[in-house]
């Protein structure tokens, strides 16, 4: 396979750079927008309608699916994400793959530490509008669970998308490690435990972590 014209490689650079910090800029407003009061009416409005008509205890859908959310949610959890990222590293490292084994211990451990830092500074109480079907003990945003599981789902699918040579595999990968992490994060809103808000800056805050570890990575895979 011919490498990347640099040309286009450039361009793909700014372009993510240009897309980080607009993302930053975003969650930034968000914040700000939760801090005022002002999404109050859309967390509430969404949270509410997942939750049966006069009981605010009781999810909407049939049992099996909050069962189905309670598996999803484990799919972001501290220990399945661990385990994921020790596997990962562990087949790298077998394939000596020194560097990029370090790599994903370093980006995904890099977003965790992250995410512990921005629930500190933000301090959002988790939601009171409707029962939580799962403990929860920490801050609320942003979604620990959204933004770990897109960074780790998104790492993992970009270094596997690298590994392929067909667009449609390419495609493919992506395409379910961006489904998984929004399982994830619609889950944390089913069971009550997250605001819309705090899973839409997850989201976006793992999947910027994701990029610039990604640009971090080219541009050392090119200098050695």
């Amino acid at each position: 396979m011919e490498p990347e014209p640099r040309p286009r490689r450039q361009i793909g650079g700014v372009v993510a750079i240009g897309g980080i910090a607009l993302a930053a800029t975003g969650v930034l407003r968000l914040a700000s927008a939760t801090a005022t009061g002002s999404t109050r009416a859309f967390d509430s409005g969404i949270m509410t309608a997942l939750r049966a008509p006069g009981d605010l205890k009781q999810p909407i859908g049939p049992a099996w699916l909050q069962e189905a959310m309670l598996d999803f949610t484990a799919l972001g959890g501290t220990a399945v994400l661990t385990l994921l990222t020790i596997l990962s590293c562990g087949f790298l490292l077998a394939q000596r793959k020194w560097r990029r084994a370090a790599f994903l211990a370093v980006a995904i451990s890099g977003g965790a530490i992250l995410n512990a830092a921005l629930k500190i500074g933000f301090a959002r109480p988790r939601p009171d509008l409707v029962a939580h079907l799962v403990k929860v003990h920490d801050l609320s945003f942003p979604s620990g669970h959204a933004m770990n599981s897109a960074v780790v789902y998104l790492t993992l699918g970009v270094l596997l998308a690298r590994a392929e040579t067909g667009r449609r595999v390419k495609a493919y990968l992506l395409g379910g490690a961006v489904f998984l992490t929004f399982l994830v994060g619609c889950s944390r809103v089913y069971l009550g435990v997250h605001y819309p808000t705090d899973v839409v800056a997850g989201w976006t805050v793992g999947a910027s972590w994701a990029t610039l570890c990604w640009l971090v990575a080219e541009w050392w895979r090119r200098r050695v």
